[in-house]
């Protein structure tokens, strides 16, 4: 091969590479030139007390009914109770209750629980549509100082007529109803002083109040103990009381005067 053929055959290559590369420019072909992002920063998270089930109002709060949740820090609620070394979840709400609807996952705020010894207090452990009532009590009236906040009773009316020989007459004339407090005390530690109980608190529907209104003005009131296992087992007063309700629901009792018995007659 001489040498003009040579610089033909390298002018030809020259020029056909030339055309590739053009070509490949005109139909967008090539490696695209990558832009530099830059790297996002981390996102803050915070933990916050968060309901692990459904909360009522009223409700008592457990450590078993709340959890730590991982939340965004720039989305905290100052109101929102965050976790730090030492606070746990069980210390968070040791005492409270909840004052309003807490739904499952949503945060535990100040605002929706209370403490036992804060203001409004008694306000947030009634049901809906439930009323607090005080009566008052004797050490004797309530079990010898054994019946508790929380406990369910019985509230037994004593009358007594002016007749010769009196005559008694014991009923029950509300089954099953809860104790909010004794005298000021609402937990059920049984720190107080049997000796000092002087009231105790009941929670009643409206029409229960009605009703206890009237006894409370017949004559004294006592309340009955019940079972843990008897919590709504019979809301008919003569069934608590062990009666038939088609027995007679006078209550009367023997009195024994100078050893005769005398049965008493009674009803209300």
């Amino acid at each position: 091969m001489n040498m003009r053929r040579l610089v033909v055959f390298l002018a030809a290559a020259v020029a056909a590479g030339g055309a590739v590369l053009l070509a490949r420019g005109l139909l967008g072909g090539g490696t695209t030139k990558a832009d530099a992002r830059p790297t996002p920063a981390p996102i803050a998270i915070s933990s916050v007390l968060v309901a692990a089930s459904s909360l009522q109002p009223g409700q008592p709060l457990t450590g078993a009914q709340v959890r730590w949740q991982k939340w965004p820090t720039s989305s905290v609620d100052p109101g929102f109770i965050q976790q730090s070394a030492a606070l746990t979840a069980e210390a968070a709400v040791a005492g409270t209750y909840a004052r309003s609807p807490i739904a499952a996952g949503e945060p535990i705020t100040y605002a929706k629980i209370v403490k036992s010894d804060a203001g409004g207090f008694m306000a947030a452990t009634l049901q809906p549509g439930m009323r607090a009532v005080s009566i008052p009590v004797s050490i004797a009236s309530v079990a010898g100082g054994f019946i508790l906040p929380n406990n369910r009773v019985d509230v037994i009316l004593t009358a007594i007529s002016n007749d010769t020989p009196k005559r008694v007459n014991a009923r029950i004339v509300l089954a099953d109803v809860r104790v909010l407090a004794i005298d000021q005390s609402a937990n059920d530690k049984g720190e107080k002083s049997v000796s000092d109980i002087k009231t105790a608190t009941l929670e009643l529907t409206p029409d229960q109040v009605r009703t206890l209104t009237r006894a409370e003005a017949t004559g004294p009131l006592s309340l009955a103990l019940r079972a843990l296992g008897d919590y709504g087992a019979a809301s008919n007063p003569a069934q608590v009381a062990g009666r038939s309700p088609g027995d007679s629901d006078t209550g009367d009792v023997s009195i024994i005067r100078y050893g005769v018995a005398r049965s008493g007659g009674g009803g209300n």
